[in-house]
């Protein structure tokens, strides 16, 4: 993420994913933490979600 709007687009996306509760992204370190419900879905789909959306997943 290099800006306030990847930071922003990156938020719609995973806010607006099922089971995905609230997310916190720190623009200056580059890093997302998320709040999900683990009976409405998992990491490894969070990580597609979000490498989907463009960016890369370092560590989960």
């Amino acid at each position: 993420m290099k800006c306030g709007g990847c930071s922003g687009r990156l938020k719609r996306v995973l806010e607006g994913t099922d089971g995905v509760q609230a997310t916190q992204i720190v623009l200056e370190t580059k890093q997302v933490a998320v709040d999900f419900d683990e009976a409405g879905i998992d990491v490894d789909a969070i990580k597609h979600v979000i490498t989907d959306a463009g960016f890369t997943v370092l560590a989960a």
